[in-house]
């Protein structure tokens, strides 16, 4: 049976995840920082723009547990928080407005 496109989003998700997790599953925080540079290029410069440092913050705000890496439950509270602002940018919000501290 083949996926339907919303099934397969949440596929490529988890290949996202996985194509930056050591071998615990888990993502570092270079390894995060990375992968918000290569697939959310707009999104930080809309950041930068604003003066708001979304890298800056983000792998402390998210590592709920402190255990100083993201598993996949905090990785995708970084991409709630991006796919928020690109929400709120739909209904006529600036880039990078808000959604998140």
């Amino acid at each position: 049976m083949s996926q339907n496109q919303v099934e397969k989003s949440v596929m490529d998700l988890i290949s996202l995840f996985h194509k930056y997790t050591k071998s615990d599953d888990k993502i570092d925080k270079r390894g995060l920082l990375k992968m918000l540079t290569e697939n959310f290029p707009v999104f930080l410069k809309a950041c930068d723009k604003k003066g708001n440092d979304f890298l800056d913050h983000i792998f402390e705000d998210k590592d709920k547990n402190k255990d100083k890496k993201i598993e996949f439950s905090e990785f995708l509270s970084v991409l709630g928080e991006i796919a928020t602002d690109y929400h709120n940018h739909s209904h006529g919000a600036p880039p990078c407005s808000g959604g998140g501290k």
